[in-house]
């Protein structure tokens, strides 16, 4: 970021949907929307030309979709964080986009409050689920695989008992605050675990930390 100005592409087939976000973005005094793309090429086109700090990402486009592109731009850029816009009905897609990258995940009928909140909690390094995400993620997980697997011991053997702690209570959707108090810490002692789960995983931020929660057998969906 430059100056404290978080700068954002949005990339969504609909011109209204870009050009409402733009508006309500820019109405922002820390944000600053510089490209609109129509498409997943598109939108890879103008990240390698402008380097913005967040993409706000359709899923459903023509030409390359928004999950895939995510996928490219996290692998070639991982410094650029994706925001996945969607709808209700789309549900069904909400692991798949966290799979491929996403740092955080919203619905399009959010306020413009929560959408620039949005943007800068996930431009700041942190991931963001919208409220019932972190449910829907745990059902996905149900509806995919009704197999419990063994946790993978030779990746989560590196975390101290406490940051594994801290792994289960980030994959049940609690955020820094409502760990620190449930663990009954400071939340810069929860930050410092944070970090260092990220590190010893090779993960980039805890969207990926929670997926690797349940894909590794860590915490289970209610039932298995």
């Amino acid at each position: 970021m430059t100056s404290g100005t978080i700068r954002v592409l949005i990339a969504d087939d609909q011109q209204m949907v870009r050009q409402g976000f733009t508006v309500l973005l820019n109405a922002q005094p820390d944000i600053e929307v510089i490209g609109q793309a129509v498409d997943g090429l598109d939108a890879m086109a103008q990240v390698a030309e402008l380097s913005p700090d967040v993409v706000l990402m359709d899923i459903r486009m023509p030409e390359l979709g928004g999950i895939e592109a995510t996928r490219r731009i996290t692998v070639a850029t991982p410094e650029i964080k994706v925001l996945v816009l969607t709808t209700f009905d789309l549900d069904e897609y909400v692991y798949e986009a966290l799979r491929a990258g996403a740092s955080g995940f919203l619905l399009k009928d959010a306020s413009a409050d929560q959408l620039a909140e949005a943007v800068r909690v996930v431009a700041a390094g942190d991931a963001l689920l919208a409220p019932g995400i972190t449910r829907k993620l745990i059902a996905e997980f149900s509806r995919l695989d009704g197999t419990p697997r063994a946790p993978r011991k030779e990746r989560i053997g590196d975390l101290t008992e406490r940051e594994t702690e801290v792994l289960t209570l980030i994959a049940q959707g609690l955020s820094n605050a409502e760990i620190a108090r449930h663990l009954v810490v400071a939340e810069q002692t929860v930050k410092t675990h944070v970090g260092r789960i990220l590190v010893k995983l090779g993960l980039r931020d805890r969207t990926q930390a929670a997926v690797f929660a349940y894909e590794s057998g860590l915490v289970r969906p209610a039932g298995y």
